[in-house]
């Protein structure tokens, strides 16, 4: 069983004793005041430079600026939005105050929220970089203007972070209806315990959830998430975020609830998530993509990239920024030009390389794995990229290409191989920060491959390299330094086109 069926599993487990009913359902939550009521601001001050990195140091010193920047907007909808729409809806603010508060004192920040609804919000991520978003009814349609807005928001940089107050599958239901026109073409899915959310202060491999008055019950941290590019934008917590509410002397007769102090904990992590992700979500969106110049002289070698389920193209930057390296350092005359690629059609066997990148789990139909089999014992060859290291992408590629070849084994490339130094000497490489710090140990091309006849007809690396190639600021890459990337990049490359 894998983990998104695992945690589906999970979270129907709690929710199917639940009423059904919103009208049935009393959140006591809800009648708690705010301590001091949050500012409200629409436009206005800048957001200042963020001065986190990818994992904070815990400070003893306390800053003292005369206003603390806003980092965290909570936003619901306008009383006239709401009565259009025929609703009394309701949120709460406890959560969020204690949120705020916790995270502050555990990274040694000063960081505010503020309050303010779709109607006023600015949709500006350099204002506010994460927006807060909770509720236990169902949600009304957004207008077409809000669907806009949040998505460009959340593709400029903006993180939205989502709740299920009490756990109710009521808005649950309703959120993913309305995140689905949001990104008609993301998924929403659950992310494993080894993503970088779960340990971005904090470890957690575990958290404490309850239903009612049933006793508690240690499950996996579960939370779902749409990816723009290798980012989180938008991060989804089925299960109450209890941050403010103490389930374990308060519990909630219909309602799902994290452990207060495990709830508290992930908070912390996902405001140092957001907050090392800022400056790679601020230039994603912009990062110039090469166009080679339209050279009638050269021969144009076309490259296929291989589409599937499992976030196909989370790097987009990366392989038009590889293919310009190639054009700038060496002597191969040739016109690149990618092209996306469905492996149950026959225009596979146009493409004399395939690339293949991907992030989360994916699995290929029958009719995939007969056509991929063919093409590559017909001479194709296929280059495959686990990007920043995805353990869910690495899971289901291995058992991908054991259905396509059962007879064989991938096996490591070794250093002395002629790929390692076939353009650049790459027999010793660096790695990006987070990978170096996860095993220091690494110092030479993690590649396995696959041969056919003497010939290498797959090439897979476990260790990103176009997160590398894109040359973004990446917080969580577990893959190569932008540099070595890129000469690998090339050098594979050059090899099976010359092979």
């Amino acid at each position: 069983m894998n983990k998104g069926m695992l945690i589906s599993l999970l979270v129907i487990g709690f929710a199917v004793a639940l009423p059904t009913s919103a009208e049935e359902f009393q959140n006591p939550k809800a009648n708690i005041p705010p301590k001091a009521a949050p500012q409200r601001r629409n436009a206005g001050e800048g957001f200042p430079p963020l001065p986190l990195p990818a994992t904070p140091l815990r400070r003893s010193e306390k800053k003292r600026e005369p206003s603390p920047p806003a980092l965290v907007g909570n936003i619901t909808f306008s009383e006239t939005a709401a009565k259009k729409a025929g609703l009394t809806w309701e949120t709460t603010i406890i959560d969020i105050e204690k949120w705020v508060n916790f995270t502050n004192d555990q990274l040694g920040q000063r960081y505010r929220f503020v309050g303010t609804d779709f109607s006023k919000f600015s949709y500006d991520p350099t204002e506010l970089p994460i927006i807060y978003f909770t509720g236990w009814k169902p949600l009304p349609d957004f207008d077409d203007a809000t669907i806009a807005k949040m998505r460009q928001y959340l593709m400029d940089g903006g993180t939205w972070v989502v709740h299920s107050n009490c756990g109710r599958p009521e808005f649950n239901q309703s959120f993913k209806q309305q995140i689905k026109r949001i990104f008609p073409d993301r998924e929403l899915a659950a992310i494993p315990t080894d993503h970088p959310i779960f340990q971005a202060f904090h470890k957690i491999t575990t958290m404490r959830v309850r239903k009612g008055k049933e006793p508690w019950v240690t499950i996996p941290p579960v939370l779902e998430t749409i990816n723009i590019g290798t980012r989180a934008a938008v991060i989804f917590s089925p299960i109450d975020l209890s941050c403010g509410w103490d389930a374990n002397a308060n519990p909630i007769e219909g309602g799902v609830l994290y452990d207060q102090g495990d709830a508290l904990k992930l908070g912390a992590n996902i405001v140092t998530y957001c907050l090392a992700e800022y400056q790679y979500a601020r230039f994603f969106d912009h990062q110039k993509v090469y166009h080679q110049a339209d050279d009638k002289t050269r021969d144009q070698l076309v490259l296929g990239q291989l589409v599937h389920n499992g976030d196909w193209d989370a790097t987009p930057h990366g392989l038009p920024n590889l293919l310009k390296t190639m054009d700038q350092s060496t002597t191969l005359h040739v016109q690149f030009k990618r092209v996306p690629v469905d492996p149950e059609k026959a225009d596979l066997f146009s493409f004399p390389v395939i690339y293949m990148s991907g992030q989360r789990s994916f699995k290929f139909s029958d009719a995939a794995v007969k056509r991929l089999r063919e093409y590559l014992d017909n001479g194709g060859t296929l280059v495959v990229d686990c990007v920043i290291g995805s353990s869910e992408f690495d899971t289901a590629f291995k058992a991908a290409i054991k259905q396509i070849y059962p007879d064989r084994e991938m096996k490591d490339l070794q250093a002395d191989h002629p790929i390692m130094n076939f353009v650049y000497d790459e027999r010793k490489v660096n790695l990006a920060p987070l990978g170096k710090q996860l095993d220091p140990s690494i110092h030479s091309p993690q590649l396995k491959a696959i041969e056919v006849d003497g010939t290498i007809r797959v090439i897979y690396s476990p260790l990103s390299m176009s997160a590398g190639w894109e040359q973004l600021p990446r917080a969580y890459d577990k893959g190569y330094s932008d540099e070595d990337s890129l000469k690998l990049g090339v050098n594979i490359l050059m090899y099976v086109v010359s092979h």
